[in-house]
């Protein structure tokens, strides 16, 4: 159980990192600069970890290097996307399309092939994906909330965290794991400052908001990935994946609690469905039936 219950709780921060980008992108920050010092202030986490790290950590091993990168990129596009995708549509839209996620992973898992298919776990992926869709009511298009550019957003957000998801698991058999969150990290933000405003990365740290950019940074992209990177250790990818999906449910209860963001039975329902489906997942894999 310790597994899903870490990666849980890193879908918990980033389901409060989702709600604090939302605020960012209200004040007109760039969804490439708030994915940057997510990133940014992320990375100070790591290299501190690294500098207290003893003994040999795989830095010098090629291998790491390369997946490490090909992890901060997929992490760089996550985020961007992710903030893109919120941008052009919602909170709760933008959450429920990156969380397509899982159906990326288990399509990969499969071709590599790194698991086996059963019939369990297509209907878990069915289960969860339905009780997001239920919780943020992608069903309902009348507000008009759905753009073009939000749904392509949202799915390459998807595309991208399987790529991390990937690229994280593999590097780590290479060496320690502050060294591959300082090399991706590293890699995530010479992506993002070269795409990014430079005029609003050096107007962040005075603005009125730097406050919810730190806090972004520690929740989002320190504590968050520390969490997920223990919990991945002892997770299958396309497990973890799933027991993520938790961050939408946090993401509702943002709104609900903090915003006034009302709830109807069926956002109620889908909650209901994803975290017994995730207890479920989580229960099969502690009897060791996953």
């Amino acid at each position: 159980m310790k597994g899903p219950i870490l990666v849980a709780l890193a879908a918990a921060c980033w389901g409060l990192s989702g709600g604090i980008a939302g605020v960012l992108l209200e004040a007109g920050w760039s969804p490439f600069v708030i994915a940057f010092y997510r990133g940014a202030i992320g990375l100070g986490f790591f290299v501190v970890w690294l500098a207290l790290t003893p003994g040999p950590r795989g830095l010098g091993s090629v291998r790491l290097w390369f997946w490490s990168v090909l992890a901060g990129a997929g992490v760089a596009g996550n985020f961007s996307f992710y903030f893109l995708s919120i941008g052009e549509s919602s909170l709760a839209v933008a959450a429920t399309l990156m969380y397509t996620a899982p159906v990326f992973v288990l399509l990969i898992s499969f071709a590599l092939p790194l698991e086996q298919p059963t019939a369990g776990k297509a209907m878990a992926m069915m289960l969860v994906l339905l009780g997001v869709a239920l919780l943020t009511r992608l069903y309902d298009t009348s507000a008009g909330q759905i753009s073009p550019a939000g749904v392509a957003a949202g799915l390459l957000s998807g595309l991208s965290y399987a790529v991390f998801i990937f690229g994280f698991k593999y590097a780590g058999t290479q060496g320690r794991a502050p060294a591959v969150l300082s090399v991706a990290f590293a890699a995530l933000v010479c992506l993002l400052g070269w795409v990014a405003d430079p005029a609003q990365i050096i107007a962040a740290p005075t603005s009125s908001q730097a406050l919810l950019f730190i806090l972004l940074g520690v929740i989002g992209g320190g504590l968050s990935f520390m969490l997920y990177l223990a919990g991945l250790r002892s997770a299958t990818p396309a497990v973890a994946s799933v027991v993520a999906l938790v961050e939408p449910v946090v993401a509702a209860l943002f709104g609900f609690t903090l915003l006034g963001e009302p709830m109807t039975a069926s956002q109620f329902a889908g909650m209901a469905l994803i975290l017994a489906t995730v207890t479920a997942l989580a229960a099969r894999q502690a009897s060791g039936r996953d």
